[in-house]
């Protein structure tokens, strides 16, 4: 985007023949304002929540227009020095403020600060006020309703990322894969007890359907030498009748003999 246009040109571009009380998000960084002060931007924005002017030569936020709705306001690597005083009035619902990169040297010019009620965020890093002994103790202790200072809380935990919010929320990445892969694991271990299951019962049914067919191979080899020793006796008394015939037909032949 050219740097040279100036910020009212800047705002009627980024409008896109929307009506300003349709816009709830502004961006007009790297333009031009020659005055120093905040120009084009008007109380009809009365549905704007994030407002960025980053590198626009700003020096004072005098002329902000009453932004009821706003609740994030990026001003970084401007001059503003102070003459923070308006925005509790104008922005009173603000919650993330970016003064980092401006010309803020004094504690004192932060004071106004402490009426913006709902202030969590606070950025200051790059301005002459953060190379102060005891600079994020005394910021906290001005500001007791800030949560974070350039970025970080008091015990120096870093502040959640408020574009990611929502995947923060959604729980961290890798949980589902760990549940899957937990189920999967269960899964194989069930399949796996009823093979086991499923073999033992296979191995019992083999040894009993083994045992039946031993018990039937028994039985037919006793049927089997039953029949035998039934052969032997018939055939003994088949023999035993035949001896006796043959005795008798001697017999016979002896008495026509001696006739």
């Amino acid at each position: 985007m050219d740097s040279n246009m100036d910020m009212k040109k800047r705002i009627n571009l980024e409008l896109q023949d929307r009506n300003p009380s349709e816009v709830a998000e502004l961006v007009v960084d790297n333009c031009r304002s020659d005055n120093g002060e905040v120009e084009g931007l008007t109380d009809e924005y009365k549905e704007l929540e994030i407002l960025s002017m980053v590198n626009v030569n700003l020096s004072s936020l005098s002329k902000l227009p009453s932004l009821p709705k706003l609740r994030k306001l990026e001003v970084s690597d401007n001059v503003i020095t102070g003459g923070l005083d308006s925005l509790p009035e104008k922005c009173p619902n603000l919650t993330h403020l970016n003064l980092s990169g401006n010309k803020i040297k004094e504690l004192s010019s932060l004071k106004a600060l402490q009426n913006l009620k709902h202030l969590k965020s606070l950025e200051l890093y790059s301005c002459d006020v953060s190379a102060l002994d005891d600079y994020r103790e005394s910021v906290f202790t001005l500001l007791p309703q800030i949560s974070y200072l350039d970025g970080f809380d008091q015990d120096d935990n870093e502040g959640p990322d408020s574009e990611n919010d929502e995947d923060d929320e959604a729980g961290p990445p890798g949980d589902e894969d760990e549940d899957d892969e937990d189920s999967e694991g269960e899964e194989e271990d069930e399949e796996d007890d009823e093979d086991d299951e499923v073999g033992l019962s296979y191995l019992m049914k083999e040894g009993i359907q083994d045992e039946e067919d031993d018990g039937d191979y028994v039985e037919e080899e006793d049927d089997e030498e039953e029949e035998d020793d039934a052969d032997e006796d018939a055939a003994g008394v088949r023999g035993g009748e035949k001896r006796k015939r043959d005795a008798e037909d001697e017999g016979d032949d002896d008495d026509d003999d001696d006739e």
